[in-house]
C-alpha cells in the first residue's frame, strides 16, 4: 500500500482543524489535512455563534473565568478554563491578523455581543450569525495556498495505526497510509447520534471511536448541550438553530398564551429544561421565540432562513424547543492536546479538557478551536520523526466506524435527552453502537443531576462529583479528579 509521510497529519478540516494545520506549518512542520468533504463544507460552516473573549473596557480574564466555571456547574477543569479565557484575546487578534474580518462598529472597535451566562458583552462575531461561514472560507483559503500543507479531499481516516504503544499514522479509506510524528484529530463532535439534532449528518463521533478503538481514553460522554432554540417545524427547517445571540439582543421565549416563563439569557441548561417542563406542561410541540424586536439586520442569515422555511421572525414567532447540540465529553486530552495515547492529539469538539464542565458557556467552543489548536500544533511540530519501520508493523485491519442507525438514534434521544433515568440507561447500554453504549454507561456511573446531565432517580447534585469526570478505556467508566 502506498505510504505518505507528515509530521503532523490533521483529521478534519473543521476550524479547530484548519487553524491547526495553519500553526503547525507556521512553526516549519510539513503537514498533511485530511478532509472528508471539499474544504469549506465542515460543520464549523453552520455555526452561527462568536468567539468569547473579554476584550471590553471593564472585563477582563477572571471575569471571564469566573462566568465559565459557573455554567460548568462544579465541573470545570480550572486550568483548562484559565488558559482558554487568558489566551482567547491574542486568539482573536492572531485570527484578525490572518484577514478575518470581524464585526465593528462605527469607530471601528469591534461589536461585541452578549449571550446566556456572560456576564458582560464579549462575543465576537464576523458578519452576524455567518461567523462560521466566514472563519471556514478565509482558513480555508489559507490553507489552500500554504505551501507546507498537503490537502487530502474526500478522504477519510477509518483507522489510527498503532505500533510500540504510539500512534504511528493514520489509514484512509482508499488504503494509503500517511506515516506521522503526531496526528491530530478534529473531526467534531457526536451530537448528530441523537434523533433530533442541529449538527449535520456527519457529527456522529467518528474521531472518538478512532481514538478509542486504538486504546486512548474518552471522558465525559454523558454531558452532552441541548440548546433550547432549534426551530421545531416539519417543513425542512426543523433542528435549524437559531443562535442565543438573538436573545441577548433582546428576544424573549413565550409559551402559547405569550407568557414569557425563563430568563432567557440564563446558561443553556436552565433555558433548555424550562422550555422542555413547559412543552410538557401545555401538551405542546415547541414555546414561540418573539423576534419581533429584534433588528433583523442584525442576524441577516437566521432571518433568511427562517423566511425560506416559511417562517417571518418579523411578523410571528418561531417555533421552537431542545435538540442535541454539543458534547462537552470527548478524547481526553491535556493542555497541549495531547491524548493519552503517545504520538495523538485531538482539538476542538472532539476533544475534552473539562473545560466546559457539565455545561458549555456560550461561544467558548469556537474560541477553544483557536487556543487549543495553537498549543497542540506547536507541540505536536515538536515530536520525535515518524517511524517508518513501526508504521509497517501497525495493524491495518479494522473496520471504518459504524455508522448510528434510525433506531440507535432514536434510543439515545428517549433514553439519553435533557432527562435520563437508571432503568432508560441500562437499556441503551446494550445498544450496538459502540459510542451510543459508551455514553449510557457513562451516564449510568454519574448517579447525580448536574448541568446538562438530568437523571429522573437521582435529582439532586452530589458534591461527591464535584470536579470529577467520568472517563473510560474499554468498557468500564471510572472517576477521575483532573488538575
Amino acid at each position: 500500500m502506498e505510504s505518505l509521510e507528515a509530521q503532523v497529519a490533521v483529521v478534519g478540516a473543521g476550524a479547530a482543524g484548519l487553524y491547526t494545520a495553519l500553526r503547525a506549518a507556521r512553526q516549519g512542520a510539513a503537514v498533511t489535512l485530511v478532509s472528508a468533504t471539499a474544504l469549506a463544507e465542515s460543520s464549523t460552516y453552520w455555526a452561527q455563534g462568536g468567539l468569547a473573549a473579554a476584550l471590553a473596557p471593564g472585563d477582563g480574564p477572571e471575569l471571564h473565568l469566573a462566568d465559565t466555571i459557573a455554567a460548568g456547574r462544579g465541573a470545570v477543569r480550572e486550568s483548562a478554563a484559565r488558559v482558554l479565557c487568558d489566551e482567547a484575546p491574542a486568539a482573536v487578534e492572531d485570527l484578525a491578523r490572518l484577514g478575518v474580518a470581524f464585526d465593528a462598529d462605527r469607530r471601528g472597535r469591534l461589536a461585541l455581543g452578549l449571550e446566556g451566562g456572560h456576564s458582560a458583552r464579549r462575543i465576537v462575531h464576523a458578519g452576524g450569525a455567518a461567523t462560521g461561514q466566514r472563519l471556514i472560507r478565509q482558513l480555508s483559503a489559507l490553507v489552500a495556498e500554504d505551501r507546507r500543507v498537503a490537502v487530502l479531499e474526500g478522504r477519510r481516516a477509518i483507522a489510527l495505526l498503532v505500533a510500540d504503544g504510539r500512534c504511528q499514522g493514520v489509514l484512509l479509506d482508499d488504503g494509503r497510509r500517511i506515516a506521522t510524528a503526531a496526528t491530530v484529530l478534529a473531526t467534531g463532535g457526536a451530537a448528530a447520534l441523537w434523533a433530533r439534532t442541529t449538527n449535520p449528518p456527519g457529527a456522529v463521533g467518528g474521531g472518538l471511536l478512532l481514538a478509542a478503538t486504538a486504546g486512548a481514553e474518552l471522558a465525559d460522554l454523558e454531558l452532552v448541550q441541548f440548546h433550547p432554540t432549534a426551530v421545531a417545524a416539519s417543513n425542512g427547517a426543523d433542528g435549524f438553530l437559531v443562535t442565543e445571540a438573538v436573545r441577548g439582543e433582546g428576544a424573549l421565549l413565550v409559551d402559547a398564551a405569550g407568557e414569557r416563563f425563563v430568563d432567557e439569557l440564563a446558561p443553556r441548561d436552565e433555558v433548555a429544561r424550562a422550555v422542555q417542563r413547559r412543552m410538557a406542561l401545555t401538551g405542546s410541540s415547541s414555546v414561540g421565540l418573539d423576534m419581533r424586536d429584534v433588528d433583523p439586520a442584525l442576524f441577516p442569515n437566521v432571518v433568511e432562513a427562517l423566511r425560506r422555511a416559511g417562517i417571518d421572525p418579523e411578523r410571528e414567532l418561531v417555533p421552537v424547543a431542545p435538540a442535541a447540540h454539543y458534547m462537552m465529553g470527548g478524547i481526553v486530552t491535556d493542555l497541549e492536546g495531547r491524548a493519552t495515547l503517545p504520538g495523538l492529539f485531538a482539538v476542538g469538539e472532539c476533544s475534552c479538557t473539562g473545560l466546559h464542565g457539565a455545561n458549555r458557556l456560550a461561544s467558548n467552543s469556537l474560541t477553544e478551536c483557536f487556543v487549543f489548536g495553537r498549543r497542540a500544533a506547536r507541540a505536536a511540530s515538536r515530536e520525535p520523526p515518524p517511524d517508518r519501520t513501526a508504521l509497517l508493523g501497525a495493524d491495518p485491519s479494522i473496520a471504518p466506524p459504524p455508522a448510528p442507525s434510525p433506531e440507535s438514534r432514536q434510543a439515545l434521544w428517549r433514553y439519553a435527552g435533557l432527562e435520563r433515568d437508571g432503568d432508560g440507561l441500562r437499556a441503551l447500554a446494550e445498544d450496538p453502537h459502540p459510542l451510543v453504549a459508551l455514553i449510557a454507561r457513562s451516564a449510568l456511573a454519574r448517579t447525580e443531576s448536574r448541568g446538562a446531565h438530568q437523571r429522573r432517580d437521582f435529582p439532586s447534585l452530589d458534591p461527591a462529583f464535584d470536579s470529577r469526570h467520568v472517563t473510560t478505556r474499554g468498557a468500564e467508566p471510572r472517576l477521575e479528579v483532573w488538575t
